[in-house]
């Protein structure tokens, strides 16, 4: 991005005055020698989506903030969903655990930065009765409320506006089921409600499906990320259905994760190593014998399977192929 023509504009970036040619925010993070993928934008106090950093001009007057994480560990390859930028590519649930002590400890193991919780009726008749954000600050740790139990999209529409007039939580997890044996999604309920949430300022994270068709209709209905399923919730099959998670990978244009079904480590590497940003699970950690020690092991897990993805895994063959070279055998 050049500054050499009379057209160039006056900004503020990070608290310093600069001129810049006209063009995206994207240009302009690449004139600073960044990576559009690596940093997060606010302009004029406002987020700007990472997916939309070549879209978006750069306009006189400007003020931009560009962030990135700094310090050890693996900083430098993170997410974002909704212009929040998170290190940690494992979602954590608050369910199932002996306490809230338990499940806190699992979540420092985890290593998550992001829990999902439930929205439950105060149980007025014990009003000091202990509450999970006694345990888990959600000063520190992101708190994602979702519609566990909820069956139409009216019920999870509801649920998520008293979550938001409760907390001010406008990234929320929807999940619309069809029936309770399987708790397999409602997608004709669940794209209805996306849709609403969506119209009244909600970043809708999507539990649906493993179908890359309806993953797309929930992107356009205006979900912030997909989450397909790998097995049905608090099965531990682990992913049934590579092929169809891949194309959903492949396909969407906000972050993908699986979500319900993960039961070991192994499964949970599976996600990350078919370009899934991340994944989330609650059972595979609460009702492990040891919750604690599977959930360090989920999080060992998470980063081998981006790490397996980022690297590039060897092509399959039909026969073998040696190692060593057989020509020149004693």
């Amino acid at each position: 991005m050049s500054t050499d023509t009379a057209a160039s504009l006056t900004l503020t970036i990070n608290g310093e005055p600069r001129r810049a040619a006209p063009g995206t925010i994207a240009d302009l993070v690449r004139s600073l020698e960044l990576d559009p993928a690596k940093v997060a934008v606010e302009r004029n106090g406002e987020i700007v989506p990472r997916s939309t950093l070549g879209a978006v001009a750069v306009a006189d007057g400007d003020v931009l903030e560009i962030v990135h994480f700094v310090g050890g560990g693996q900083d430098d390859d993170t997410w974002t969903v909704a212009g929040r930028t998170f290190r940690s590519r494992l979602i954590v649930g608050t369910g199932k655990y002996k306490d809230f002590a338990q499940n806190a400890a699992a979540v420092e193991a985890s290593g998550a930065e992001i829990v999902t919780v439930a929205v439950r009726r105060v149980n007025v008749s014990d009003p000091k009765a202990p509450m999970l954000t006694d345990y888990i600050d959600p000063k520190k740790i992101t708190y994602l409320p979702n519609t566990a139990g909820c069956f139409t999209a009216e019920d999870a529409i509801r649920t998520l506006r008293l979550a938001r007039e409760a907390g001010g939580w406008d990234l929320v997890k929807l999940e619309v089921l069809g029936e309770a044996r399987t708790l397999y999604p409602n997608m004709v309920e669940t794209i209805r409600a996306t849709e609403v949430l969506a119209k009244e300022g909600f970043l809708p994270m999507v539990y649906c499906v493993d179908d890359p068709i309806a993953a797309k209709q929930l992107e356009d209905a205006g979900a912030v990320a997909v989450m397909p399923l790998g097995a049905p919730i608090g099965s531990g099959l682990g992913i049934q259905n590579r092929v169809t998670i891949r194309l959903i990978v492949e396909g969407a244009k906000v972050p993908v994760l699986v979500d319900a079904g993960v039961g070991t480590a192994s499964d949970a590497a599976v996600a990350l190593e078919l370009g899934c940003d991340g994944v989330l699970m609650n059972t595979a950690i609460a009702e492990a014998k040891d919750p604690i020690r599977m959930a360090r092991a989920m999080k060992a897990a998470v980063e081998a399977g981006r790490d397996a993805y980022l690297a590039g895994r060897m092509g399959t063959r039909k026969y073998a192929d040696p190692s060593s070279p057989l020509a020149g055998l004693i």
